[in-house]
């Protein structure tokens, strides 16, 4: 069996088109790897740092990494795209252009067996107040209506400002776990498992690598971020394995369990 790969948080486009650039390229240097033996894709969200579609105008850039995924699409491998709260606004372009599947919804789906429940990971559960309040607003179609009556050069000015004050606002580092009473996407995870069974939960947003058993069936994954690693997570049939892509396509240590 061919493996399935999962990856997220990205966030091409930030800090600057240079470090974009070279974070664009690792990229493309970890998808041609994975390419022989992948059997399908998840990029689980904030693959953008900022996305937003008008009619006729698209964000500019990314096209080694947009060549590269449609080349796996163009090869008849699934690749499916979670919105992120940084690029929610993704509407039909990447879909239309380059076949990529666009996700908004948990989705639940089993491969050999093995249940996986996946997501980006935010707006889920009542436990992170702040970003469920953010979702409420980005998602608010009269604001979208007025967002959309800004000139791109405005409109993608501020929207490139916010998400860097918000990024300093928070330390994005592979330390940041919060504990297994307070992780929220772990307790959203504890929660569905009240009404039903799922071998893995797989989520990106938090930006930390994590592998944590929930009880003696499930496993909570969160697949951190191209940030401050290069963490991924690889299925290959019989079970999911969390690692660190190198250049030299040597895992590395860097994970939480």
């Amino acid at each position: 069996m061919k493996q399935i790969f999962f990856a997220s948080d990205f966030h091409l486009g930030y800090p600057h088109a240079t470090k974009s650039r070279e974070r664009e390229q690792l990229l493309v240097q970890w998808l041609t790897y994975i390419q022989p033996q992948c059997s399908e894709l998840y990029l689980l969200g904030d693959i953008f740092d900022f996305w937003y579609e008008y009619t006729w105008v698209v964000p500019k850039g990314y096209v080694r990494f947009l060549a590269k995924i449609a080349e796996f699409t163009d090869a008849g491998i699934p690749v499916y795209m979670f919105k992120g709260n940084h690029d929610q606004w993704l509407g039909s372009y990447l879909a239309d252009e380059i076949g990529v599947k666009i996700l908004e919804q948990p989705v639940v789906k089993t491969y050999n067996s093995k249940t996986f429940y996946i997501h980006h990971g935010h707006a889920l559960g009542p436990y992170d107040k702040g970003m469920n309040f953010l979702h409420a607003v980005f998602t608010n179609k009269v604001l979208q209506w007025f967002f959309s009556r800004l000139h791109p050069n405005g409109a993608f000015a501020f929207a490139h400002r916010w998400s860097a004050h918000n990024r300093k606002a928070k330390v994005y580092q592979s330390a940041n776990y919060l504990g297994d009473e307070k992780e929220w996407l772990l307790l959203h995870a504890r929660d569905v498992l009240q009404t039903q069974h799922i071998d893995y939960f797989v989520f990106g947003h938090r930006h930390v690598a994590v592998y944590k058993p929930i009880n003696e069936t499930s496993t909570y994954v969160n697949l951190g971020n191209w940030i401050t690693n290069t963490s991924y997570a690889v299925f290959d049939g019989t079970e999911l394995k969390l690692e660190i892509f190198k250049p030299e396509l040597h895992p590395a240590s860097g994970i939480v369990r």
